[in-house]
C-alpha cells in the first residue's frame, strides 16, 4: 500500500508567490499550499482560497483559473493589487490585515513629519560628513508644534495620526469620502481645499480609481513653498513626476515618502534633495505587526474553512 500524503485532507490554498518564513512557520501543518505557477488542473479545480503574500498581484486571469474560488486573503491593509471587479462579479470574499498595521504606520507618519520639518536626516548626514566641525552649525529648521496638519483619509491609520499630532499641539483637519460625525476636526470636501489650509498634508487613504494621482500640481501649489507632503498610503496617490518638479522648482517645501508609484523604483531625482526623507515602504513592518497579521490571516482562513464569520472582510 502507498502511504497517504501527510497533507491529505488539509484545505488547499493557492499562493501567487511563496510565503514569507513567518507565515510559513505559523501556518505549517494547517493547510496544503500550492504555488499558482505550479498548480495543475486538479489543484485549480479544487482550490477555494488564495492567500496573497505582500502586494503580489491577483489578476482576473488567476481568478478565472480557479472556478471554485470563494475567498482571497490579503496580508496587507490596502487591496489595490487585487482585481476587485473580478472578485465582485464572482461573489468572492476578500479579507485584509484589518487594523493590525495602523499603530505602526501612524507612528511612522509622525516620524516622517518630524524628520522633514526638522531636517533630521539632512542634519545627520551633515554631521557624518564632518561638516559640523568644519563649517559650523547646520541651518535651522522649522518647529512641529502648532502646525496645521491636513489628513487625507481619516480611517484607522489617519485617525491615529490625528491623535498623535494633536498631542504636539497641531491643528488637525481632514478630507475623506464624507464627513465623520465622531471626528472633532474640520472637514474639507476636496484635497485642494485641505492643502490650501495646511502646513503639512498626510496621505493615509486607500488607492482606488478615484484617488489615483489625486495629489497633482494644483494640490502641491495649494500646499505651498513652505508646505510638506507625507505619504504613507500608496505611491499612486501622487503624481510622482509632478512631485519631483514641484520640489525642484521650490513650489513645495519638502516631502516624507514611504511609498512610490512603481516600487521598488524610486525617482533618482529625489535622492539628493535635503528636504526629502525617503524610506522603503516599511512603515507597516515591525516584528509586532508581522505577528499581528499572521494571527489575522490564520483567523480568516480558519473561519472560512469552518464556515464561521470572517474576521476582516473588505466591503466590495
Amino acid at each position: 500500500m502507498v502511504a497517504p500524503s501527510p497533507d491529505a485532507g488539509k484545505p488547499l490554498v493557492i499562493l501567487p508567490r511563496p510565503l514569507y518564513p513567518e507565515f510559513a512557520a505559523a501556518l505549517d501543518g494547517r493547510f496544503r499550499f500550492v504555488l499558482a505557477a505550479d498548480a495543475d488542473e486538479g489543484n485549480a479545480a479544487e482550490a477555494r482560497a488564495v492567500l496573497v503574500p505582500a502586494l503580489t498581484p491577483v489578476s482576473a486571469d488567476l481568478v478565472a483559473r480557479l472556478p471554485k474560488l470563494e475567498i482571497v486573503v490579503a496580508t496587507s491593509t490596502g487591496v489595490d493589487h487585487i482585481d476587485l471587479d473580478a472578485c465582485r462579479r464572482r461573489g468572492i470574499s476578500v479579507t485584509n490585515a484589518g487594523e493590525v498595521f495602523a499603530p505602526d504606520v501612524a507612528d511612522y507618519a509622525v516620524g516622517l513629519v518630524v524628520a522633514v520639518l526638522r531636517r533630521v536626516a539632512a542634519a545627520e548626514a551633515y554631521l557624518r560628513r564632518g561638516r559640523w566641525a568644519a563649517d559650523g552649525d547646520y541651518p535651522l529648521a522649522t518647529k512641529v508644534s502648532g502646525k496645521r496638519v491636513g489628513i487625507v483619509g481619516l480611517g484607522s491609520i489617519g485617525g491615529l495620526v490625528a491623535r498623535r499630532l494633536a498631542a504636539f499641539g497641531c491643528v488637525i483637519a481632514y478630507n475623506s469620502r464624507s464627513p465623520k460625525a465622531s471626528a472633532p476636526y474640520k472637514f474639507y470636501p476636496s484635497v485642494r481645499e485641505l492643502a490650501a489650509e495646511s502646513d503639512v498634508l498626510v496621505l493615509s487613504c486607500a488607492l482606488t480609481e478615484e484617488t489615483r494621482r489625486m495629489v497633482g500640481r494644483e494640490v502641491m501649489e495649494a500646499l505651498g513653498k513652505g508646505g510638506v507632503l507625507v505619504n504613507v498610503g500608496r505611491g499612486g496617490l501622487v503624481d510622482e513626476a509632478e512631485l519631483v518638479r514641484c520640489l525642484r522648482e521650490g513650489v513645495l517645501g519638502g516631502a516624507g515618502l514611504d511609498v512610490y508609484e512603481n516600487e521598488p523604483e524610486v525617482p533618482p531625482e529625489l535622492w539628493g534633495m535635503d528636504n526629502v526623507v525617503l524610506s522603503d515602504h516599511r512603515a507597516v513592518i515591525t516584528p509586532e505587526s508581522i505577528q499581528g497579521v499572521v494571527d489575522v490571516v490564520k483567523a480568516n482562513l480558519d473561519a472560512f474553512f469552518s464556515g464561521k464569520p470572517l474576521v476582516s472582510q473588505v466591503q466590495l
